[in-house]
Order: structure tokens, then sequence, then C-alpha cells
């Protein structure tokens, strides 16, 4: 026998000793290699084991142990700190990092145009717990989210536990999520506003020719036709608004569709028209066309709207009314034969239930940085699927967020198409690494990682530093003043 029980259970206390050591130091996380030596190792113990079939059961033991860190056991994971860095010109994209006492971090984001301090108030909830019970953790934080960009912090923390637990057990976060139904996930490529219908229809060809999309999606609205005398009813007041300027609560952008009395001129209707048939006639219909941002008018518009349209066979009108009212929407639906679609503002299962079991749309669209993360929008979707209703999912974030959404969309059956909102920013997508061998995306299809834990992903941190938001506190920096709680938090008695 070269080696006794006694070397083994002598290495075994070596070892121990190196784990103490490691927690001591939980803040710094390890490099890149680190970060997927539990995969490695923990390959030893069932693949390796082969070659020693005819082995004494001390000489099997001994090498099967020799190569495990002790300090990676997932059950012993606890998290330790939580960080942040903003990046985004103009538009805040705050990425968070949860480390743990084993040297492992996940990764996530607080939802686009959101406070970072959404997830940073999460963080004396979490610390020194476990962030493989992801439903547990959820469930503990879950309180502190709400409907649109409020719902962000809790989202972003889930999407990095659902990283963490990935990487801590060497399996993509769609196997946790229950398996995947597709290795490719589609894209549609969101388009902003051009000057003409004609410069709009050369945008959409290269989408198609060049970038190889086969779904788009084109921002048809009232902006695009406000400034021609006789288009639009009521507008005069409303200039200078601001759609997305909420400071002043009596401005366009705080006021609900329903009260503004803006109209559309069967004029404006046909200068809208114009933009759509110039699109169409250059990508021809066999790829799917979807619009949004049409403005703050009523569903007596609305419906006007959708009809005026009908020709054009859209894939789906979004956001044509706020998503709460229910009732409006259905009105809506039953009016027209162009899909609706909304929920990209909706905070959890239980806000999109009412949509779904009215059939008041035809396409759920939740975004996974508001709607509670990974798990809960599979939930969203499964429980559309269970209902005829279609999930298409809304995202304007950085490649953090994007992955998150191609693990969810791969696990959930009802998925149509992802948005793709920075395909002209050239340094998007070199904001991160991919850690498997295919590339994030593939003329107009999201790989979805096969060979990779966690989301797949890790940070280019050269890049995140040149694209640093203006009023970013630095790179990662220590968030010390976030550790304590003040609260007792139990909604109940």
């Amino acid at each position: 026998m070269k080696n006794s029980l006694k070397e083994i259970v002598a290495g075994l206390e070596a070892k121990e000793a190196r784990k103490a050591s490691v927690q001591e130091q939980p803040a710094a996380p390890v490099n890149g290699n680190g970060r997927r030596s539990f995969f490695k190792k923990a390959a030893l113990g069932g693949v390796a084991l082969g070659g020693f079939m005819f082995s004494s059961i001390e000489d099997t033991i001994a090498h099967t142990t020799s190569q495990v860190n002790r300090a990676s056991s997932p059950s012993e994971l606890k998290i330790t700190d939580m960080r942040v860095a903003v990046i985004g010109k103009g538009f805040r994209r705050p990425i968070i990092r949860i480390d743990t006492n084993q040297g492992i971090y996940g990764l996530g984001e607080v939802r686009d145009g959101a406070d970072e301090r959404y997830a940073l108030f999460l963080k004396s909830r979490i610390l020194g717990l476990n962030p493989c019970n992801v439903e547990m953790l959820f469930k503990i934080i879950k309180q502190f989210g709400h409907h649109g960009r409020q719902g962000g912090g809790v989202c972003a923390v889930e999407m990095a536990l659902w990283d963490l637990c990935g990487k801590a057990y060497g399996v993509p976060a769609w196997q946790l999520l229950g398996g995947r139904y597709r290795d490719k996930v589609r894209l549609y490529a969101d388009t902003p506003n051009a000057a003409s219908p004609q410069l709009f229809a050369e945008v959409m060809k290269k989408r198609t020719e060049d970038q190889g999309f086969t779904w788009l999606k084109m921002d048809l609205g009232i902006h695009l036709v406000e400034k021609e005398p006789g288009n639009i009813v009521n507008s005069k007041i409303w200039e200078g608004r601001g759609q997305y300027d909420t400071r002043d609560y009596m401005n366009y952008g705080s006021t609900l569709h329903p009260f503004t009395q803006v109209q559309v001129t069967e004029k404006g209707l046909e200068e809208l028209g114009r933009y759509v048939e110039a699109v169409r006639n250059t990508v021809g219909y066999e790829i799917p066309l979807a619009a949004d941002h049409f403005g703050h008018f009523d569903i007596n518009n609305s419906i006007r709207f959708g009809r005026a349209m009908e020709k054009f066979r859209l894939a789906w009108l979004e956001d044509m009314v706020p998503w709460f009212y229910t009732e409006q929407w259905r009105t809506v639906s039953d009016a027209l034969e162009t899909p609706t679609c909304t929920g990209e503002d909706i905070y959890l299962l239980n806000g999109f239930k009412a949509l779904i079991d009215a059939r008041a749309v035809d396409i759920v669209h939740p975004d996974l940085g508001t709607s509670g993360g990974l798990l809960e929008t599979k939930k969203i979707g499964d429980y559309a699927e269970e209902n005829g209703v279609a999930m298409a999912m809304h995202m304007a974030g950085s490649p953090v967020c994007f992955m998150a959404n191609v693990h969810c969309a791969a696990a959930t059956q009802n998925f149509l198409a992802l948005e793709h909102h920075d395909v002209d920013v050239p340094w998007w997508e070199g904001l991160v690494k991919m850690v498997g061998k295919a590339p994030m995306i593939t003329k107009g299809f999201a790989n979805v990682p096969l060979d990779a834990p966690g989301l797949g992903i890790e940070l280019n941190d050269d890049e995140m530093k040149k694209y640093l938001h203006p009023n970013s506190k630095g790179y990662f920096e220590p968030t010390p003043e976030w550790n304590e709680k003040r609260a007792h938090d139990r909604i109940w008695s």
C-alpha cells in the first residue's frame, strides 16, 4: 500500500486548515480559473474513479480527495459582500457583484435606468446566508421590490444568486431552472426613431441582411409625425414634455394615457402607415415586425391605430395603454386582429395573473430586471402557457442581464423572442467574456451556454472601466455602509 490511512487523515487535516485560511479572507474574489476550479476539481471525484477500479480503497480515497478544495463546499457557502459598478453613457446600468467566503462570486444587474441603491439596500438582508438557497433568499427580499424600475434591486440579487449557485455546483443556470428547451435563443432587434420612412427601411434592411436578425421591432408613434400640422390633436400643450421625465407630476411623462386627450388624425395615421409600409416593402412579410412607443393616447385611438395597421400584419402592438388597465387591454385585444403585448413594468407573477386570467393580451412581455428574476419569469411564462398565452422578453440592459435572460428563455417553452436593445453599440458585447466555447450571439440568435457554469460570463474589467457612468462611485468599491440591518421587516403580525 503506497499510502496509509494515517497519511490520508493528515492530508485531510491540512486541507481543513487551508479552508480556514480562505475563510479569513472572504472579500477578494479569485481569478477566472479559480472561479471554475470547483467544476474541474469536482470532476476528479467521478471521471477519475474509473482508473482506480482495481485499486485498494485506501489508494482510491487518497487520490479522489487529494484534489478536492474543501473551501468550495456549496453547503458551506456564505455571502460576505455586495459591491456595484455603474456603467452607461446617459442610461444607468448598475452591475452588482455578490462575494462569498469561498472566493466565487455572482453577477447581477439592476434594471436599466434604475438606482443601484435598490440592490444595495438588500445587502444587510442577505449577508451571512447561503446564496444557493435562492428561493428562500428571494422570499426574504421580494417585499422590497415593486413594479417598474423599483423591482430592479430584487431582480439583480436574484440573478447574482443563480450565477453563484451555478458556479458552486458547476452547472449552467438553465439547468438549475429545470433544463432547456433550446440551444439558441431568437432575438428581436429594437430599432428606435428614424427621420424618415426611407431611413427606417434602410436600418431595417441592415438588421436582416447584415446582422442576421429574423425578428424586428420599430418605435412607431406620434413622435414620428407630430411636427407636421394636422396630424395630432391637442399636442401643443404638451410641447417640451419629455415622455420619460416624471419629476413634474403634471407633465406628459407623468400623465396616464386616458388623461391626455391626445388624438391621432386620419392624416397622422396615413403618415404612420407610410413608415410601416416602407419597412415591409424592404424586409418583406417573412420577418415578424413588432411595434412600440406609440405615445400617451387612450384606448379609442389605440383601436383606431391598430385597425389602420392591420394590413401590415404586425407581430404585436406593445404597451398601447398602461398595463394595469386590464379591462381596457381586453377591449383593445378583442377589437383587433393584431396581437397585443404588455408587461415590461410588471413585478412578479401575481402582477401578470389578472391580464392572463382575463385573456386581456395575446403576449406577455416581462423584463427580467423587473419581473422577479430568472425563476419568477419562468413561472410567469409557465402560467401564461397554461392559459394559451405566449411570452416574449423585454431587455435593455448590459450583457449581464442579457445572459440572465438567455438562460431563462432557454428554460421556458412558450418563449417567442428576446429583445436586443444595443445592436448598434460597438462596445456593448465586449463588456464581458464568455466562459464557454460559443460566442454570445451568432447572426440574430443568442447561444445558450452549454459548457459554462452559472450565467456563463466573466466581466472584462478593462472594458467595463472605460464605460463607467459619469456619476459612478468607482469600480466595485467597498460598501460597508450597507452592512447593517436597522428594521424589523416582517409584513404580518
